[in-house]
């Protein structure tokens, strides 16, 4: 029976909601247990000791598709319950996902095992076993050109432009939580170096092929040097990371660029990088956080590697932080408004 793309995309994909689950008893039992465990529980404590540092300016790196997974509302309750003050994803997590949804979109639950050639008959994407209505997504593509075109034409770090989409969506946003708009919202930074690797980069071409001589473009550079200001300002910092590569990388590195601009800042205090990848190919998604150390990114004293997949721990992590309530009592350091100076 042949398959049409109504019947393929029934069941939506539902974001966890960290306030509703507690999980504070389970990450303190996994204390005293071994393995992933006993890591997860050791990574819920180091975060919270970032959030209780009242110094510690607090980085979230995304790479991977968790915020198609089921994540992205974890993500949002942090920025809104002043957990994370700045960000650096991919373009994907960004645009694709979070801003895909706040257009009125969904993920869809899909199978690892589906027949691919059909899928694109259908114009269904895949992302392991989630699925994606590659027209809305092209819809997402045009929107993004649609915003592109209503500003003034010039070089804009790509923490610049997604600022321009969380004022775009506080009008026409369809989701009630979507994280590029909490981000306007609440005045945290969202980074993406690679912003054209995503719907972003396909909507961007559209609005320079359409306008040749003068259009936006994104100053990856200016990105770099705008969240090396963010390190230098910060008393300290800490680095929760989800996935590895990029972001992961790029946020690391403000430490050094801060040396060659000749300002002595002190290493990431703290970091959490939960990831699947290792370090037998010699890269485990841009080293592991005890090998940053010799290059002088990572301190090693509050540093944890949890190798597991991430929906699997995220949500006890930040679900047990959000339930200690230490966020609370945190300064709101909002670095959009110094970097909008």
């Amino acid at each position: 029976m042949k398959k049409n793309k109504k019947s393929v995309l029934k069941d939506h994909v539902k974001h966890i909601d960290i306030k509703e689950i507690n999980s504070t008893r389970i990450i303190d039992a996994m204390r005293d247990m071994s393995f992933t465990s006993r890591d997860t529980a050791i990574a819920a404590d180091i975060l919270n000791m970032m959030i209780k540092d009242k110094e510690c300016t607090v980085f979230l790196t995304l790479a991977g598709s968790t915020s198609a997974a089921g994540c992205m509302q974890v993500y949002v309750d942090m920025v809104k319950n002043n957990m994370i003050d700045a960000i650096v994803a991919t373009g994907a997590s960004i645009v694709d996902m979070d801003f895909f949804e706040a257009l009125g979109y969904k993920h869809y639950k899909g199978t690892p095992y589906a027949d691919d050639k059909e899928l694109r008959g259908l114009y269904i994407d895949r992302i392991y076993d989630t699925y994606i209505d590659e027209e809305e997504l092209q819809h997402c593509d045009a929107t993004i050109n649609k915003i592109a075109n209503s500003l003034e034409p010039r070089p804009y770090s790509s923490r610049e432009f997604i600022r321009e989409m969380g004022k775009w969506l506080v009008k026409n946003s369809k989701k009630k939580d979507s994280l590029v708009q909490a981000c306007y919202e609440h005045n945290v930074p969202v980074f993406c170096p690679a912003f054209s690797d995503s719907s972003a980069g396909f909507g961007l071409v559209k609005h320079q092929w359409d306008n040749p001589k003068k259009h936006v473009s994104i100053d990856s550079v200016k990105d770099f040097l705008e969240l090396t200001k963010i390190k230098m300002a910060a008393k300290t910092s800490g680095l929760f990371m989800i996935g590895g590569g990029v972001p992961k990388n790029f946020v690391q590195d403000t430490v050094i660029c801060a040396e060659v601009l000749g300002k002595d800042v002190p290493m990431h205090k703290y970091a959490v990088q939960i990831t699947v990848a290792d370090a037998r190919d010699g890269a485990c998604s841009s080293s592991t956080l005890k090998e940053a150390a010799s290059w002088g990114k990572v301190d090693t004293v509050y540093e944890k590697m949890v190798y597991a997949e991430a929906t699997s721990v995220l949500p006890l992590i930040a679900s047990y932080v959000y339930h200690k309530g230490d966020w609370k009592k945190r300064k709101k350091y909002a670095w959009t408004k110094m970097l909008d100076k």
